[in-house]
Protein backbone atom coordinates (compact mmCIF):
# COMPACT_ATOMS: atom_id res chain seq x y z
CA UNK A 1 0.00 0.00 0.00
CA UNK A 2 1.72 2.96 -0.89
CA UNK A 3 1.61 6.48 1.24
CA UNK A 4 -1.26 8.22 0.03
CA UNK A 5 -3.12 4.80 -0.19
CA UNK A 6 -1.87 4.26 3.53
CA UNK A 7 -3.55 7.65 4.20
CA UNK A 8 -6.71 7.43 2.27
CA UNK A 9 -6.77 3.93 4.55
CA UNK A 10 -6.59 5.91 7.87
CA UNK A 11 -8.40 8.80 6.65
CA UNK A 12 -11.50 6.31 5.94
CA UNK A 13 -11.36 4.58 9.21
CA UNK A 14 -11.67 7.91 11.21
CA UNK A 15 -14.81 8.88 9.06
CA UNK A 16 -16.20 5.51 10.50
CA UNK A 17 -15.16 6.06 13.86
CA UNK A 18 -16.40 9.53 13.97
CA UNK A 19 -18.26 10.74 11.35
CA UNK A 20 -18.84 14.46 12.71
CA UNK A 21 -15.37 14.87 13.16
CA UNK A 22 -13.45 18.03 11.34
CA UNK A 23 -10.69 17.80 8.66
CA UNK A 24 -9.24 19.61 11.69
CA UNK A 25 -9.06 16.99 13.77
CA UNK A 26 -8.69 13.86 11.37
CA UNK A 27 -5.00 15.71 10.54
CA UNK A 28 -4.32 16.02 14.34
CA UNK A 29 -5.27 12.67 14.83
CA UNK A 30 -3.37 11.03 12.01
CA UNK A 31 -0.71 13.28 12.66
CA UNK A 32 -1.19 14.67 8.66
CA UNK A 33 -1.49 18.42 7.57
CA UNK A 34 -4.90 19.95 7.32
CA UNK A 35 -3.87 20.55 3.47
CA UNK A 36 -3.02 16.68 3.02
CA UNK A 37 -6.47 15.72 4.96
CA UNK A 38 -8.56 18.38 2.50
CA UNK A 39 -6.55 16.55 -0.57
CA UNK A 40 -7.40 12.71 0.18
CA UNK A 41 -11.27 13.74 2.01
CA UNK A 42 -11.42 15.92 -1.60
CA UNK A 43 -10.26 12.76 -3.82
CA UNK A 44 -12.13 10.18 -1.77
CA UNK A 45 -15.37 12.13 -2.83
CA UNK A 46 -14.69 12.64 -6.08
CA UNK A 47 -14.13 8.65 -6.46
CA UNK A 48 -17.89 8.42 -4.72
CA UNK A 49 -16.42 6.82 -1.52
CA UNK A 50 -17.42 9.50 0.58
CA UNK A 51 -20.73 12.15 0.81
CA UNK A 52 -20.58 15.57 2.48
CA UNK A 53 -22.97 16.66 4.54
CA UNK A 54 -24.25 19.77 6.31
CA UNK A 55 -26.11 18.20 8.72
CA UNK A 56 -27.24 21.69 10.67
CA UNK A 57 -28.02 23.39 7.30
CA UNK A 58 -26.10 26.27 7.75
CA UNK A 59 -22.89 27.83 5.91
CA UNK A 60 -20.67 26.96 9.00
CA UNK A 61 -18.52 24.49 7.73
CA UNK A 62 -17.45 22.66 10.91
CA UNK A 63 -20.92 20.93 10.99
CA UNK A 64 -19.95 19.10 7.60
CA UNK A 65 -20.36 15.14 8.67
CA UNK A 66 -18.68 12.69 6.75
CA UNK A 67 -20.60 9.45 5.67
CA UNK A 68 -19.34 6.05 3.93
CA UNK A 69 -21.04 5.54 0.49
CA UNK A 70 -21.35 2.12 -0.02
CA UNK A 71 -18.66 2.24 -2.58
CA UNK A 72 -16.26 3.40 0.10
CA UNK A 73 -17.10 0.55 2.23
CA UNK A 74 -16.47 -1.79 -0.17
CA UNK A 75 -13.16 0.14 -0.76
CA UNK A 76 -12.47 0.35 2.70
CA UNK A 77 -12.82 -3.00 2.86
CA UNK A 78 -10.23 -3.80 0.19
CA UNK A 79 -7.67 -1.55 2.02
CA UNK A 80 -8.09 -3.36 5.11
CA UNK A 81 -7.81 -6.39 3.32
CA UNK A 82 -4.47 -4.88 1.86
CA UNK A 83 -3.45 -3.91 4.89
CA UNK A 84 -3.84 -7.36 6.73
CA UNK A 85 -2.28 -8.91 4.02
CA UNK A 86 0.99 -6.88 4.50
CA UNK A 87 1.23 -6.94 8.10
CA UNK A 88 1.08 -10.97 8.07
CA UNK A 89 3.70 -10.84 5.11
CA UNK A 90 6.54 -8.78 7.33
CA UNK A 91 5.14 -10.85 10.43
CA UNK A 92 5.82 -14.13 8.35
CA UNK A 93 9.39 -12.53 7.51
CA UNK A 94 10.10 -11.14 10.82
CA UNK A 95 9.84 -14.74 11.95
CA UNK A 96 11.79 -16.25 9.67
CA UNK A 97 14.51 -14.11 10.01
CA UNK A 98 14.45 -14.70 14.07
CA UNK A 99 14.57 -18.60 13.35
CA UNK A 100 17.61 -17.93 11.19
CA UNK A 101 19.08 -15.70 13.96
CA UNK A 102 18.20 -18.65 16.54
CA UNK A 103 19.91 -21.54 14.26
CA UNK A 104 23.83 -19.21 14.36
Amino acid sequence: MNKDNSDKFEILRQIVKKPDTTQRDIARDLNLSLGKVNYCVKALKEKGFVKIDNFKKNSNKINYIYILTPKGIKEKTKLTVNFMQRKIKEYDELKKELEIEDKK
